[in-house]
């Protein structure tokens, strides 16, 4: 079982910035992808943006240019730096690790005032 521990989000206004980190309970040298995913009320939970075992990434149109996810293998966590922030970001962020089992964060809130 692996543990994938979420922090970072909170309130920000419109423009501004946050860092999301996803630790992990083991090494992620091996993981097939680690990835951030979101979702608001009453929408389905969409791809944000993904990182593969070889550190290509790839995001989604929406957040292309504004959004970046990186890791530290040393310390096990993945980030996402978001900035130029819109209020239509705002959405609860999940970390998502395949190993090649699968396991998701707890989830963290991210709210952008206009």
């Amino acid at each position: 079982q692996v543990q994938l521990v979420q922090s970072g989000g909170g309130l920000v206004q419109a423009g501004g910035s946050l860092r999301l980190s996803c630790a992990a309970s083991r090494s992620i040298f091996n993981a097939n992808s680690m990835a951030w995913y979101r979702q608001s009320p009453g929408k389905q939970r969409d791809l944000v943006a993904i990182i593969t075992s070889g550190g290509t990434t790839n995001y989604a149109e929406f957040v292309k240019g504004r959004f970046i996810i990186s890791r530290d293998i040393a310390k096990n966590t993945v980030y996402l730096q978001l900035n130029s922030l819109k209020p239509e970001d705002t959405a609860v962020y999940y970390c998502y690790a395949e190993f090649p089992e699968r396991y998701w964060g707890q989830g963290t809130q991210v709210t952008v005032s206009s």
